[in-house]
Order: structure tokens, then C-alpha cells, then sequence
């Protein structure tokens, strides 16, 4: 007995002694959270993305992965409007049409050889998604996914294995798998995930989960690494991404340093560190393990003003994962941005 209890504690102070833990985040409160993904005792919620009603900013959706099982939209009170059984979807991202016709699509990993893009339109009313079929976008493991309508609708494609594949949609009608034209073809050393675009002028942001961020300039197939793991500001694995554009291109890009439960803000353009925030234990829990995370900086109604936060809560007691919703307001006042 003797001996197996200072083998386990030796196991643990190893354990302690290796894990990095970056500079000291300030604390914020999440406002509100949504209710748990249907797959208990999984790594299972994922990633989430924002659709904004102009009309009722209080009324908007909430779409985010069950990466075992499909996708959910909540309501900004978190309650559950609908499920979608799409399988195995990592990531997912949406755009807004000019014609207010909402295009929901997500990293389709049911094939882990060869992965595809599912698509689907949201019903902003009833909350309902309709499923518009999944195209091909090469060999690999779907994983990280977005999409940006600077210049024409696409939708990149990151697999596991690092390649990056960014789709032109260049066609699609209600009820018919869209048509999608492979445009450019990028890569990065090891396994990727999160990826946003900047909509102002097309740049590509990507994490490479073990080496930091690489940012693409519209068009590019060569990127550059612009915020390196380096156990301060980021700390493996880099997750989610999400952008505060104010400008022309100022603001920040918020990334989840999930190796030590915190988020980094970097300062647009020059990515320079100014803070870094966690979600801190209050009326709705903290938030551990974050992968996707999501940010619109437009007002969302009284507990929301200057903009919206979700992060992915991947320790969750006693229930399954869900996601947390923060006001940026109070990141903000908290960083002191």
C-alpha cells in the first residue's frame, strides 16, 4: 500500500511538474449557458457559431456541434429550439445572405478518410435547420471549419492532417447539394483546428494546435506563424479562433489556450499579446478544455450590449459539455481594452 501511494504521488508531482501554465488570466463570468449536448460522458460539444436577429438582437441563434451525434440551435436563454441528426460534425460556422437566407455548414468527419462539407438552411424563425446535402472536399479527416463572404461565398476545409482546402460556392438552390469549386490549397506542419476569416480583407487566421497561429493573406497558399506557442500567452493546444475587428483593420483575435483553460487577446494587426481572460466560476460554472469558441461584437440586447462571447465548456459536472455565453462587455472592461 505503502509503495502505491508514493508511486501515485510521485505520478502526480511529475504531472504537475509538466504541465505549463501560462501567464495569470483575469476572471470573467459567464452570463448565461446553453443546455448540455445530448452525448453524456464524451468529449462531444464542440464548436459554435452566432446567427444575430437586426430585428430582436435578444432573439438571435446560437448553432454548435455535437461532434458525436449532430447539431443543436439555441436560443440566447440556452434552451434547446432544435437538433439536427447529422452524424459526426467537428466544426461549424454560418453567413448571412443578402436575401436574409441563412447557410449553416459543418466539418463532415463521418468518413475519417475522405472528408466532406454538410450544409444546411437555418429557419431564424422556428429555429429549425434543413438539410442541403454534403459535398466532397478531399482526402483526410474533416476537423476545423469556416467561412467568409469577402469577395465570393467560401468554405475552407481543414483536415486533421494539416491541408487546407477553401471551396467556392458558387451555386446552390433550396433543396440541392451546392456546387463548390475547389479555389486554393494550403498547409500547415501538424494537426490544425480552429480557422477564422477577417472579413475587411480576406485574411486567414489558423491554429496549428501544438505551434501557434498562421495567418494567410487573402489568396496566399504560403502563411506565416504570427503567435508561437510559448507557454505565456498561448499554451497548447491552440483551439478555437474568433475576431473583434474595429477599423480597417484594428481590433483583436481572441484564441483558446486550452492547455491552461484561458483565452489570449491579440491586438490587430500586429497580433500583439494584451491580455488574456478565463471563465471563472459563478452562477453558471466556469468553463475548462475550451475548443470552439465564437465572438460578434454587435449588440445582443440588455445582458449582451457590446457584443457576445461562447466558449465550449469541456468539463461540465454533473452534466454533459455545453457552451457558456460571456458578455464581451465584461472581457473588455476586465482586460481593460
Amino acid at each position: 500500500m505503502r509503495i502505491a501511494t508514493m508511486t501515485i504521488a510521485a505520478a502526480l508531482l511529475a504531472g504537475c511538474a509538466t504541465t505549463p501554465t501560462g501567464l495569470p488570466p483575469v476572471s470573467v463570468l459567464a452570463t448565461g449557458e446553453t443546455e448540455p449536448v445530448g452525448t453524456a460522458n464524451e468529449d462531444a460539444a464542440d464548436d459554435p457559431a452566432i446567427w444575430r436577429n437586426a430585428a430582436g438582437p435578444s432573439q438571435s441563434l446560437i448553432v454548435a456541434t455535437d461532434k458525436k451525434a449532430g447539431l443543436y440551435v439555441y436560443g440566447l436563454d440556452g434552451q434547446v429550439r432544435s437538433f439536427f441528426d447529422a452524424g459526426a460534425v467537428n466544426n461549424v460556422d454560418l453567413v448571412e445572405l443578402d436575401d436574409g437566407t441563412v447557410i449553416v455548414a459543418a466539418s463532415d468527419r463521418i468518413d475519417p478518410a475522405n472528408s466532406h462539407i454538410s450544409t444546411f438552411t437555418l429557419d431564424t424563425a422556428s429555429g429549425e435547420l434543413t438539410s442541403l446535402g454534403r459535398f466532397p472536399s478531399g482526402p483526410g479527416e474533416g476537423y476545423g471549419f469556416c467561412m467568409s463572404q469577402h469577395g465570393s461565398l467560401t468554405a475552407l476545409m481543414v483536415t486533421k492532417e494539416g491541408n487546407l482546402r477553401e471551396y467556392e460556392i458558387a451555386e446552390w438552390a433550396p433543396g440541392e447539394v451546392p456546387k463548390a469549386e475547389l479555389v486554393r490549397e494550403m498547409s500547415v506542419p501538424s494537426q490544425p483546428e480552429g480557422c477564422i476569416f477577417d472579413e475587411r480583407d480576406g485574411t486567414l487566421y489558423v491554429g496549428e494546435e501544438m505551434a501557434g497561429i498562421w495567418r494567410f493573406a487573402d489568396g496566399a497558399t504560403t502563411g506565416e506563424l504570427v503567435a508561437a506557442i510559448d507557454n505565456q500567452y498561448l499554451v497548447a493546444d491552440v483551439e478555437g479562433l474568433a475576431i473583434a475587428p474595429e477599423g480597417e483593420d484594428g481590433g483583436y483575435l481572441v484564441a483558446s489556450s486550452q492547455g491552461d483553460n484561458a483565452y489570449e487577446v491579440f491586438s490587430l494587426p500586429d497580433m500583439t499579446p494584451v491580455g488574456r481572460f478565463a471563465i471563472g466560476a459563478g452562477t453558471y460554472g466556469s468553463a475548462e478544455e475550451t475548443d470552439g469558441i465564437a465572438l460578434d461584437t454587435r449588440n445582443f440586447g440588455p445582458d449582451y450590449p457590446q457584443g457576445l462571447f461562447i466558449a465550449q465548456d469541456g468539463i461540465n459536472p454533473p452534466n454533459a459539455q455545453n457552451f457558456k455565453l460571456v458578455s464581451w462587455k465584461a472581457v473588455r472592461a476586465a482586460l481593460g481594452l
